[in-house]
């Protein structure tokens, strides 16, 4: 543990960004699954299940918590099973 004040600060903010990162991140991997079962499983509900997806994947890269480009793929791989 540090000593110095700021560092200890750091320490704590950085423990509740990786809490709230490490949900956000599971949240976006959880509707991936679930538009992807959807679209292999052919439900009705694939469209709006890809949608929310999308959304998920655009959120997690604006925020830093997945590369731009890796969203990008995530997205297209989607978008593919669902033709």
């Amino acid at each position: 543990m540090p000593n110095i004040k700021s560092a200890i600060k750091r320490v704590k903010t950085a423990e509740k960004a990786n809490v709230a990162n490490s949900q956000a991140k599971s949240a976006m991997r959880t509707t991936i699954k679930k538009a992807e079962l959807a679209l292999t499983n052919n439900a009705e509900n694939a469209q709006e299940l890809l949608v929310a997806a999308n959304k998920a994947l655009d959120k997690a890269a604006s925020k830093g918590l997945i590369h731009k480009n890796a969203a990008a793929r995530k997205k297209s791989r989607l978008a593919k099973k669902a033709n």
